[in-house]
């Protein structure tokens, strides 16, 4: 065991592992930023009194925007990345602080800001990035109105790649350039102005070699996809992860269980444009693509669990919208129940992250945890309330 400096105990935890379904009460014990010993153990180092509450593993949002600082795709593309980073840095900072120790940053990112946290010069979660997105021209990830012309080929969350070289060319740089993963548009989304939501993007050519060039690297793709037809076109042509896919009907959610393939519905993205989007300026078209993805959400959740599809937690929540992040869990929890909503935001996530070490409060695993206010199996409310004290815990220290 490390040093006693570095070591420290939670006592009188009653502990939610990350899994199981049965609490069970006991301590644990961390050093060097990793869990050494859970259960009837002795106490060492500083000690937390959890005093008799919940404690479970360091949530993961599996769909979040560092550089997601505006609800205009212009204003999230083209600021000096200096501001972009510094903006990011609070609403990692705030993430963190809800209990979200590790984030997935799909569509953004950068090796300038994973460096930084890395080397403890800002205060965030563990930081997974893909950078910036691929999208077609006139694609999602296109923030053109069909009157505006000028020219954009990328920003800092999107990159227009079209054809099949391009694309190898974009993936082989974005492994250069230390993604963790590879994020591409296969439908029309709600922020985007000229494309229908329901139509496929990118040919299967296109999907293919950007599954292959990163299956070869040993990482997958997560592709934005809302309707049946989109995503069955992106789990046919290798893709592993589906966000959102509020549109998915039985069948679909079939072929995406024989597949292997997460979904991550971002609930709280729609729900906040809904109830806020009118008023902190979202264009009336972006309005009206929401509404018809709304309502569809928890539905696509009730079909994917029925098929078998591993369902993972995103917030994917743009400008002011991102303290929004503890509604989507309570709209989850309305869905899937407080169990599997955390093992959505735990180990299914860590599944998806290919990171085992992540998201269980076991030996071995990375010392992240947070302390509730309450039992959330007795009081769901105890996940989500903001108002209510949470103690977080990052590589064995209590987030201050």
């Amino acid at each position: 065991m490390g040093s006693g400096s570095n070591v420290t105990t939670i006592t009188n935890a009653l502990v939610f592992d990350g899994s199981s379904a049965e609490l069970f009460e006991g301590s644990i014990v961390m050093a060097d930023g990793v869990i050494k010993e859970v259960g009837d153990v002795a106490a060492s180092g500083r000690t937390i009194d959890a005093g008799g509450r919940v404690v479970v593993p360091g949530l993961i949002d599996a769909h979040f925007h560092a550089y997601g600082i505006s609800l205009d795709g212009f204003s999230n593309e083209r600021p000096p990345l200096s501001y972009s980073a510094l903006v990011g840095a609070t609403r990692l900072g705030a993430a963190l602080r809800r209990g979200f120790t590790t984030v997935r940053d799909v569509a953004g990112g950068d090796i300038g800001l994973a460096n930084a946290i890395d080397r403890g010069v800002l205060t965030s979660p563990r930081y997974y990035f893909t950078g910036p997105a691929l999208s077609q021209t006139g694609g999602h990830g296109d923030p053109r109105a069909a009157d505006v012309d000028l020219c954009f080929d990328h920003g800092h969350m999107c990159e227009i790649a079209d054809g099949v070289d391009e694309l190898r060319r974009a993936v082989r740089e974005r492994f250069r350039t230390g993604s963790h993963a590879i994020k591409i548009m296969t439908s029309g989304g709600v922020v985007s102005l000229t494309d229908p939501i329901r139509i496929p993007q990118y040919s299967a050519e296109e999907i293919t070699v950007v599954t292959e060039e990163a299956t070869r690297r040993g990482s997958y793709v997560a592709a934005h996809a809302y309707s049946p037809e989109a995503i069955r076109h992106s789990v046919l042509n290798g893709v592993r992860s589906i966000e959102h896919g509020n549109l998915l009907d039985d069948q679909t959610a079939r072929l995406m269980a024989e597949h292997g393939s997460y979904l991550v519905p971002t609930l709280a993205a729609y729900d906040a444009m809904d109830r806020r989007g009118e008023q902190l300026g979202l264009n009336p078209i972006s309005q009206q693509k929401n509404a018809e993805v709304l309502a569809a959400g928890k539905i696509a959740i009730e079909r994917a669990r029925a098929a078998g599809v591993s369902i993972g937690f995103g917030s994917d929540l743009m400008g002011d919208l991102e303290d929004d992040q503890l509604v989507g869990v309570r709209l989850q929890v309305e869905v899937l129940g407080v169990l599997d909503t955390l093992r959505s935001m735990t180990t299914v996530n860590a599944e998806l992250l290919k990171n085992p070490d992540l998201g269980r409060l076991a030996p071995g695993g990375l010392a992240d945890a947070v302390i509730l206010d309450g039992n959330p199996f007795d009081d769901a409310a105890a996940l989500w309330d903001e108002s209510r004290e949470r103690t977080v815990i990052t590589n064995g220290r209590v987030v201050r």
